[in-house]
């Protein structure tokens, strides 16, 4: 499917009859209202790069500042030395330097008094780009001065805004063997903001129109990915996605759109996945078609790579849950604590300061911790009662068995560490090596403590499940010890905030045995 360009004449579009979708800003900044009122007459009719200009007048280095901050846009500011002071123009060029760090607009130092401001001590002084004597600038030097400094603004602009997006770009780089949906997000806003600066289009000053949009394909869902422009005209926005959507899905060009628009469909295994859409303000050359087509290439590779994650994510969890599995059809009892486990983990890693995405993962491993069960007699994990010492050694070597079935698997590697070490204790005292768990992974020293908790808040044949307050404090009592404080403490307060209770409900009112526990 090749590039989409539409034809539509400008009468065919409600939008583009409607005029220029944006002006170049001037700021005029001078004391005298002649002065102002010449400017405004002498760039009477001035465009450059198929925009109007919109002047923006102020008396004062004091008015000037305020239109400053209003308009973040502005690309050129002719200003007056002597205002309210003598050198109040100049004042003015550092603020919007070293104040507001403004290095984009284009400061054309414009005075009647050239003695007063020297011509080559403000060149050497000060951080402009042009000087001119009144006296001197006629209509048609006006007319100069302020075209070479728009085209200037508008290059340097372009410049920084492919800065922006290849900053953004590299940012997701190193995600994308792992990429996910947020780092996707943000290779697509940087891909956006590099075409915006290519096509000249404008990333915050569109009043009436979508600079640009790329979106992505679920089924027949359509999502947008990143976008530029004031998106508040709705119904244009909803009428864009969908006309895009129509195009890419069925090689038709769309009708109504602006004229010399673009859509560019992305095409993963030859299919349509998703399209960028554009609105340049100048027709674009060939090279810069087939720029953004190259572009286009890159996020249909993107997309490709976040399915293949997806596709790889899946096949772990399907393996975690086979595993899982295996443990509960041993251990029929095993199934809830699973559940429940992973449950507690994934909110303690979270308060502990894990990613939500990172948390998922923890949860997953923490499945596995009793997988080495499959490897211990029925007898001893269905006996309705303590264990004997010969049988409390049998159960600890599943731990060693679980680390055995995990350890072949490199994507197994944590809830490996998992399986085999969380007997371990703080102090060093546990089992089956005997070292301190601070030398194991979060995650474990996370189920140490939840894997207790849930033991004592469950039923068992020899006892009623413990109050989840005592159970609390049989946890407090063992910071230090057995388990690392620091989960303890994360701990106590999600339990003091109620965050657990849904959790312990469901193991108290459990009809079904837990395995056998080797704690209090």
């Amino acid at each position: 499917m090749k590039l989409i360009r539409t034809r539509s004449e400008p009468a065919a579009s409600a939008d583009h009859a409607a005029g220029p979708r944006h002006q170049w800003k001037l700021l005029v900044v001078d004391d005298e209202p002649d002065m102002r009122e010449l400017t405004r007459l002498n760039l009477k009719g001035f465009r450059f790069a198929d925009r109007d200009l919109d002047i923006l007048e102020a008396s004062s280095a004091y008015e000037a500042r305020e239109l400053l901050a209003a308009h973040k846009d502005i690309g050129v500011a002719l200003i007056d030395v002597v205002m309210e002071t003598d050198d109040a123009g100049l004042r003015l060029v550092e603020y919007i330097r070293k104040d507001l760090k403004n290095l984009m607009v284009r400061l054309i130092i414009r005075t009647g008094q050239p003695g007063l401001a020297p011509e080559r001590f403000v060149i050497d002084h000060y951080d402009i780009d042009d000087y001119k004597d009144k006296t001197e600038l006629t209509a048609t030097r006006l007319y100069t001065a302020v075209r070479a400094a728009l085209k200037s603004f508008r290059d340097l602009r372009t410049i920084d805004l492919n800065r922006q997006g290849l900053e953004r770009v590299l940012a997701a780089a190193p995600d994308i063997y792992r990429i996910t949906n947020r780092s996707l997000h943000q290779f697509f806003q940087g891909v956006l903001t590099q075409i915006i600066g290519l096509c000249n289009l404008s990333d915050s000053s569109f009043i009436s129109t979508v600079g640009g949009i790329i979106a992505t394909f679920d089924e027949r869902d359509v999502t947008v990915q990143a976008s530029s422009g004031n998106l508040t005209i709705q119904d244009r926005f909803e009428k864009i996605r969908a006309q895009c959507s129509e195009a890419v899905l069925t090689g038709q060009m769309p009708d109504g759109l602006r004229k010399d628009a673009y859509v560019v469909p992305l095409l993963v295994q030859r299919k349509p996945v998703g399209f960028i859409y554009i609105e340049p303000t100048q027709d674009l050359s060939d090279a810069d078609r087939g720029l953004i087509s190259m572009v286009a290439q890159q996020c249909s590779s993107a997309l490709e790579n976040l399915r293949l994650h997806i596709d790889l994510t899946q096949s772990y969890d399907h393996m975690v849950d086979m595993l899982a599995k295996v443990a509960e059809f041993k251990d029929h009892t095993t199934g809830s604590h699973i559940r429940r486990i992973d449950h507690y983990t994934r909110l303690l890693a979270i308060e502990l300061g894990v990613s939500p995405e990172e948390s998922n993962l923890y949860g997953k491993a923490s499945r596995l911790h009793d997988v080495g069960k499959v490897g211990i007699p029925d007898a001893i994990l269905g006996k309705p009662g303590k264990l004997d010492m010969t049988e409390f050694d049998v159960v600890r070597t599943h731990t060693h068995i679980g680390g055995n079935i995990l350890e072949r698997d490199r994507f197994l590697a944590v809830a490996c560490d998992v399986a085999l070490h969380h007997h371990e204790r703080w102090d060093g005292k546990g089992y089956p090596e005997g070292r301190p768990s601070r030398e194991f992974h979060l995650v474990t020293r996370i189920v140490s403590v939840v894997d207790v908790f849930d033991a004592l808040v469950s039923r068992r044949p020899y006892k009623e499940p413990w109050p989840s307050e005592r159970a609390a404090r049989e946890i407090q009592i063992g910071a230090g010890t057995q388990f690392d404080p620091t989960v303890v403490v994360a701990f106590l307060k999600l339990f003091k905030q109620g965050k657990f209770d849904h959790i312990v409900s469901a193991a108290q009112q459990a009809t079904d045995l837990p395995e056998p526990f080797d704690g209090p």
